[in-house]
Formats: C-alpha cells, structure tokens, sequence
C-alpha cells in the first residue's frame, strides 16, 4: 500500500511517502526557502568563463546562477529516461549547426551583458549558486512541453509496445508546431482527450512565459513553478497511489480543485485528516524523520550501514555488527549485504542523497552472491523517482552509484555547520593543545625577553593547564626566567589561544610568528 501524508503548518509543507507503512521519501518546504527548481527568469550574464564552459547569469537571487555549455538550448540530457523520436529535419539541422563534440563554445552562443531566458534545473548547493538551463521544460500532469524542438517521446517506464505505439500517434496528432512534447508514464492509459487538453494548457502557458520575458529588463521572474504541494501531485500521483492525506482544510480543497481539473478520477483518494493526534505522529513519521539525521542505521537482524557525506561523495558501509547467522560467515555476510541493498537505496531517496555514493559491502567470497547482491541494489534503486544508477562491483569490493542531484540533502537542509569543529566533527584534545601551546611557549621564551607572559585560552584548557601541566610550565619558568600567567576567556574557541605580554599587552604570537 502507498500512502501520501501532508502535514501543512503556517511555516513548512512537509510531505511524507510511506510504502507498506514505512517512509521512503520526504520533502520539505519552508515559507522563507522557497524551492527554484522550474523557476523561469529573464537572466543578465554577468561572466563567460571559456575555460570551464560555462557563464554566471545575473536571476535576481542572491547567487549568481551557472550555466554550463552542456545545458544550453538544444540538449536533451535531462530525458534519459524517455524513449526520443527525432523528426529527419530536426536531426539535420542539428549536425550542421554543431562542432564535433556536439555543442558549440558557450562564447560563441553568450556575450557578457545579454538577456537570456533560463530555468533553474538545480537548486543552490553550498557556495554553489542554482543550475540553470537555457532550454525550458514545462511539465504537466501528464506531458512535458518543450518549446524550440521537434521532438516527441514515451516514458520507458510505459513497457506495452501498444500503449507505447498510441501514445506516439496521438502525440504527433495533437503536438503544436516547433515544440517537443513528451508522454509522462502518468500518461499511460489515459484518454486522448485528457492528454490533449494538457497538451494545449502547457502551449498557452508557453505563449504567456514568451510574452511576458519581451515586457521586462533582466533580471526578472518570469514564471513560478507550482508550490511543492501541486508539484509533488502532478509528477507522483499515479494508479499505485491509494491515498492522500492531508491535515489542511484550505490546502485540500484546493488540491482537490487542481485534481478535478486534470484527473478527477483521483479525487476520491484525497482525505482531509481530522483527527486531533498530529498527523505525522499518527504514522510514527517524526521518529523516522529524526533518525534521518543519524549517522548509523541499523537494519533487521543486527547488521547496520554507516552513512558518511563528504564534500565529494557520500561513503557508506555495512557492517554485519550483532548478526552471528545460523549456519556459515558467508551466508550470515550475504543475507548483511541483501538487506543492506534494500535499505540504502530507501536512505538515499529519504536523505535526499544526490551525487556520487561509494558503498563498501562486505566482502564475499562467492561471485554468485556479488551478482545478487548488486542484482538487488538495481532492482531497489528503480523505485526511485530521481535518476541513479549502480555501476559493477570495482577491483577494490566496492560499488558506485551515482544519482541525480537535484536539492540539498536533508541533512544540509536541517542542519547548518557546526561553529565550534567547522564540520570536521573533531576539535584537537587537550593534550595536543597543550603541546601546542608549550612549543609557542618555548619560541617566545627563546626570541623575546619578555619576563611576564599571560597565557588567554579558553575556561576549560585553562582547568587543564593548571591540573595537568602546571609542572611542565614551572620548569618553563625556571628555563626562561619569566612568569607564565593563566587566564581563563570563554569568548575564546577551545582551539584557540594567546600569548600576551604583562608589560606591554604586545601580541607575542604574532611577534615570534
């Protein structure tokens, strides 16, 4: 059973998936980090920078977006998981206007200071500013439109050659000139009439998108993708969908506006929840939600993963921890290791993980059981609605993957750095500290004449210089004939300290630096 849950407050839209009663995806919204992505700008490029391909457009945000060469007009990167039919003339047209590696350089297509119309593709990510596109993609409820191409083409999640040949034909009936339209797997056996009626809606919103970027001067919003709520009915409402619950009055009926206008069919399965117990308390969401945050996640029988993000990829490992097995290692590493294959793929579609995934399983000595293992992490990540990919076990036992990065994970999302270890989460101990500051000690005590120092460190280091290292400071006394004074700051980081001069309040740090 698939369930939708909402939870809509005056601050956030939260929106929980649960399969057979356990969650498997999870998205937020917040009132003041509106999401870009299927935003809609009139851009300035502010810089063209040839040696990465790339140019940096001016939208209005606080970042400047990126644009890359490879997501100018004319790519369809982003509709791998579509079946494309390209008409001969728009094929054509493409080899001649192209160089050999299939995309012209970006200064030839760009100038600094031109108007250019972008959606944004990515959000912001860290120092990153939002990925932008140069090509606009409008989804439906059950196609996307594709202004400026001549393409049409079927979801490869539609598998009925039949469905998939009607699909084709209706399309090419009904497609307006000079754009491409593609069929969602929302499509599939769905009524002509139905899929026409998107298929003018999304052509009139184009004219009016078009109409409105020749009215204004970059950098503008042109037009707003729909809210999280809307979003997430249009591209996951499908038949294997049985219910959504909603625990907003006002928000439920206009998503039941929004479906009665493009499927009114699934209107019965909207419920208004009512009941007094929250309603992500009601489906045990919240304890889930916070265990999203947890670096360990055990799985049944004992074993568990450890998640770890880098700023590179994200490493996971499995461990078999209190699982013993019943019969040999093997087996007991091989049943670790399946469990394992179904649940990371649940943790990156929960977490939000995009990017590059490293998964070291444990090792095994039969092939066959490497086979099934990556066999099941496949079969796994094809329930995920962002693209990912698991490629063959490496010579080192460890197993790619890569998946689509659209958003920050949850952990960026509800997290911010730590101020104190920077997010390394390590801080130096006491005892390297302390030898730290013995060293800076030692060199002032051998560059200057100073004959009393004062020592600033943070309330804590102080207690452990006087317990633990008084001795080793009173021989520096002796050595270099000056008084160390400790002074206790908690302004100061535990890392941090100062060496002052009683005398002269000189930086001695600085000095002998």
């Amino acid at each position: 059973m698939k369930e939708i849950i909402i939870n809509i407050t005056s601050l956030e839209i939260r929106v929980a998936t649960l399969e057979d009663g356990d969650l498997v995806d999870f998205l937020v919204e917040r009132a003041k980090s509106r999401r870009l992505v299927g935003d809609v700008y009139l851009g300035k490029v502010n810089a063209i920078i040839p040696g990465i391909q790339a140019a940096f457009v001016d939208i209005g945000y606080e970042k400047a977006g990126f644009l890359h060469a490879g997501d100018l007009a004319g790519s369809m990167e982003a509709f791998k998981d579509f079946d494309i039919v390209e008409t001969p003339r728009r094929r054509s047209r493409r080899k001649d206007a192209r160089d050999k590696n299939g995309q012209p350089p970006i200064e030839k297509v760009l100038s600094k200071g031109q108007e250019v119309l972008v959606q944004v593709t990515k959000e912001a990510i860290g120092t990153k500013g939002p990925r932008l596109s140069t090509q606009v993609s409008l989804p439906g409820r059950f196609v996307v439109y594709l202004p400026n191409f001549n393409y049409l083409g079927v979801s490869r999640k539609i598998e009925s050659r039949q469905e998939r040949a009607r699909l084709k034909n209706l399309i090419s009936r009904r497609k307006p000139a000079n754009a491409a339209i593609i069929a969602r797997t929302a499509c599939e056996g769905v009524e002509s009439k139905q899929i026409g009626s998107d298929i003018n809606y999304l052509h009139k919103l184009w004219q009016e998108v078009k109409g409105r970027s020749e009215k204004v001067t970059a950098p503008h919003l042109i037009h707003e993708e729909v809210g999280l709520l809307i979003g997430m009915v249009r591209d996951v409402m499908t038949d294997d969908v049985d219910r959504i619950l909603i625990d907003s009055d006002r928000e439920y009926k206009k998503l039941i506006q929004y479906l009665k206008t493009f499927s009114p069919d699934l209107c019965s399965r909207v419920k208004h929840y009512r009941d007094k117990t929250p309603i992500f308390d009601k489906f045990n969401i919240e304890r889930e939600i916070e265990k999203t945050l947890d670096r360990k996640i055990w799985l049944k029988k004992g074993g568990y993963i450890v998640i770890d993000p880098t700023e590179a990829l994200v490493a996971i490992d499995v461990n078999t921890g209190r699982f013993v097995g019943k019969k040999d290692q093997e087996e007991t590493i091989f049943e670790t290791n399946m469990l394992a294959a179904r649940e990371i793929p649940r943790q990156l579609r929960l977490r939000d993980i995009g990017g590059i995934i490293v998964i070291d399983f444990i090792d095994m000595e039969r092939e066959a059981n490497r086979r099934k293992v990556l066999a099941e992490l496949r079969h796994s990540l094809r329930k995920d609605r962002s693209r990912a990919k698991a490629f063959a076990v490496s010579e080192l036992g460890l197993v790619e993957v890569s998946r689509k990065r659209v958003r920050p994970s949850l952990l960026h999302f509800f997290s911010d750095e730590c101020p104190y270890c920077k997010g390394t989460g390590k801080v130096l101990s006491y005892d390297s500290l302390a030898n730290k500051i013995e060293q800076s000690i030692r060199r002032v005590g051998s560059k200057t004449k100073e004959k009393r120092v004062q020592l600033r460190v943070n309330s804590s280091l102080a207690l452990y210089m006087e317990e633990e290292r008084r001795t080793i400071l009173d021989a520096m006394e002796r050595q270099y004939r000056m008084k160390i004074e400790i002074q206790d700051d908690p302004r100061l980081h535990r890392e941090d300290f100062k060496l002052v001069s009683l005398s002269s309040f000189r930086d001695l740090m600085q000095e002998v630096s």
